[in-house]
């Protein structure tokens, strides 16, 4: 067995106790979908379709059985990846699976770079804040990140769009790729990569000036939380003995800061960094349909437009999956950086 306090036990442990947390999660959204008004088959047919062809439609998708076998089969076909087929007149009789990993890559994509953005911009600034406490760049730091952050998504987009795009023209209004060019060959469904695995260093150009404005828009507005989480941790941490006994040894003021100061408030950082993916993935169902992006949260807006349920249900899984899957990675850097949180 692995011994108490190692990064294996640890791991293990936050694996076992990830369990719960997905079964909830499944839970509330099983509850949900079946306690909002609608029904996916008069969604479907309208009022329009004849009683016994709404009975099989719903005995077909096990909708006339008991709450507790419906959850079963739920339960059975999330483990399985089976979501069922789309209902929706979008992607009617599709795979709903198919659907999400068609969409995947290109929410991946806009939450990576926006992630980027919010990570360089963030740290920057909170670092410049909490070196130059109560000076005019922390105030200006400190106003940063309140304000950014409380901006909406859709009119910080909106406004991005228009000076951009629509006035200087220097990045295109929408979408993922020019109409004007191919797109690269499929490889990981992710454009900025596939174009430079397949040497089209032109789709690749093409692929950065669609993906600036939407990850610059999501990133600046998680970057005010880094920004505030990054300041306050370092000032907390630049008060520490430590830090004052490398001052005595007049060591240099950079060196303080990078080697002892912020590498010591990293941790409370990286965790924000999964607190910050969950609100990326909420946040880019704002910013995909601001800008027409063709990723999960824009699949998402549109099921629920023609209350494709299935398609809603296996969006909201997916999703849920993946905020847990980076919670745990992010519980994991924790133990790797400090072995203390392991105990």
């Amino acid at each position: 067995m692995p011994r108490r306090g190692s990064l294996v036990a640890y791991g293990v442990t936050r694996l076992v106790m990830a369990f719960p947390m997905l079964l909830i999660l499944l839970t509330v959204v099983f509850v949900v979908l079946r306690i909002i008004p609608g029904d996916p088959i008069y969604a479907l047919y309208g009022g329009r379709a004849k009683p016994s062809v709404v009975m099989a439609q719903r005995h077909k998708l096990g909708l006339d059985q008991p709450l507790y076998l419906q959850f079963a089969n739920y339960i059975a076909q999330v483990f399985t990846g089976n979501f069922g087929t789309s209902l929706g007149p979008i992607f009617g009789g599709q795979n709903v699976m198919d659907v999400i990993m068609q969409r995947l890559p290109a929410t991946v994509e806009l939450a990576v770079g926006s992630m980027l953005v919010a990570t360089i911009i963030g740290i920057s600034v909170g670092i410049l804040s909490g070196i130059n406490r109560d000076r005019i760049v922390d105030v200006v730091g400190r106003l940063y990140g309140t304000i950014i952050f409380v901006i909406p998504i859709f009119w910080l987009g909106l406004m991005l769009q228009f000076v951009f795009a629509v006035d200087l023209k220097w990045f295109p209004v929408n979408s993922r790729f020019d109409v004007s060019i191919p797109p690269p060959a499929t490889i990981t469904g992710l454009y900025t990569i596939d174009s430079l695995l397949k040497g089209r260093l032109d789709a690749f150009a093409v692929a950065v000036r669609h993906l600036f404005l939407p990850c610059l828009t999501l990133g600046l507005v998680l970057s005010g939380f880094f920004t505030k989480t990054v300041r306050a941790n370092l000032l907390r941490t630049a008060g520490a003995d430590y830090v004052e006994a490398a001052r005595a040894r007049g060591i240099r003021r950079r060196a303080i800061v990078m080697r002892y100061a912020f590498k010591n408030a990293l941790i409370p950082v990286i965790t924000v960094l999964g607190l910050e993916f969950a609100i990326l993935f909420a946040g880019a169902v704002l910013t995909e349909t601001t800008f027409n992006w063709n990723g999960m949260g824009l699949l998402l807006v549109n099921s629920i437009e023609v209350q494709d349920y299935p398609l809603i249900q296996g969006t909201i899984i997916v999703y849920s999956f993946i905020i847990v899957i980076i919670s745990l990675m992010v519980d994991f850097l924790n133990g790797l950086i400090d072995p203390r949180v392991r105990y």
